[in-house]
């Protein structure tokens, strides 16, 4: 099997059957930070069992984005994979998770995960796509340089914002995942110094209506925001994955600033792997993982 397939495959699996656990507040080196093994982040969708050929269809026949063979776990279980930039992945598992709450729907509605942002070149052949497959046509506003935006909703209401821009398109350009948080300082500090993400200058985003403070990490940028109080936790909906070369370190460093465990770190018997999934201080799975070698 392909060592890009061998990473989706044990990715899956330990998202698909993963519970959540308890913080963990044994000692570690604080300092530790992720080696990273791939140039961009994946990022996954969990949805109701019943929505899986409406978010099939839309995400490779409305949004175009390349399939990837998709992982058959057993009989009942498949998952969906696509190609979105050069290295990058979107992860579609049908089902969702005991223990996790779930508020798909605008980017202030919640906390958590509430947008993931795709790049295309050309409006027209954008909107005739949804239109042939059921879909109202997006409607685009004009943001500046160039650029057009709109927000859609895939069909388990999941927000995702489409901007057109010449030149770009997904399987060249990677994704935006838009977080809505409820502590500015406490998530810049997770993703910056614990994530390991570059800290980019914060951005005014009229569209939105929000002032994104955005990290990166190679082709994938993570937008955070803050908007409203005391709103629902999404922490279910969607997850943020990075393939590390140190995860027992990762590991050891959450332990360490006592970040929430969701899944301790574990291999997959007969699989040369380890994994680790965590909580970021809004309860958003950030999952890291290794491929032993």
């Amino acid at each position: 099997m392909p060592r890009r397939f061998r990473h989706s495959l044990f990715a899956l699996l330990a998202m698909l059957f993963a519970a959540p656990a308890p913080a963990q507040d044994d000692a570690g080196p604080a300092g530790a930070r992720p080696e990273f093994r791939q140039d961009s982040l994946n990022v996954f969708r969990r949805f109701p069992a019943e929505d899986r050929q409406k978010m099939v269809d839309f995400y490779e026949k409305v949004l175009a984005l390349e399939p990837l063979q998709p992982i058959q776990l057993n009989a009942t279980t498949q998952i969906i994979l696509f190609h979105v930039g050069r290295t990058g992945q979107i992860k579609l598992a049908a089902g969702l998770q005991e223990g996790r709450r779930y508020h798909p729907g605008g980017i202030a509605e919640a906390t958590g995960i509430r947008l993931y942002t795709l790049r295309y070149p050309d409006e027209a052949t954008l909107a005739a796509r949804f239109t042939a497959n059921g879909h109202a046509a997006p409607r685009f506003a004009d943001i500046g340089e160039g650029r057009k935006a709109a927000l859609v909703r895939d069909p388990a209401g999941f927000t995702l914002q489409l901007i057109v821009e010449p030149g770009v398109s997904p399987q060249t350009n990677g994704v935006e995942v838009g977080i809505n948080v409820s502590d500015l300082d406490r998530s810049r500090a997770f993703y910056r110094d614990f994530a390991g993400l570059e800290e980019l200058p914060p951005v005014e985003d009229a569209f939105l209506g929000v002032t994104r403070y955005p990290f990166r990490h190679g082709e994938t940028i993570i937008n955070l925001w803050s908007a409203g109080h005391d709103l629902p936790a999404d922490t279910g909906s969607a997850g943020i994955q990075y393939v590390t070369g140190n995860v027992r370190e990762i590991d050891a460093a959450a332990k360490a600033r006592n970040i929430t465990v969701e899944t301790p770190l574990a291999g997959v018997p007969g699989f040369n792997i380890m994994t680790v999934w965590l909580n970021d201080p809004d309860g958003v799975t950030n999952y890291f993982y290794q491929m032993l070698d």
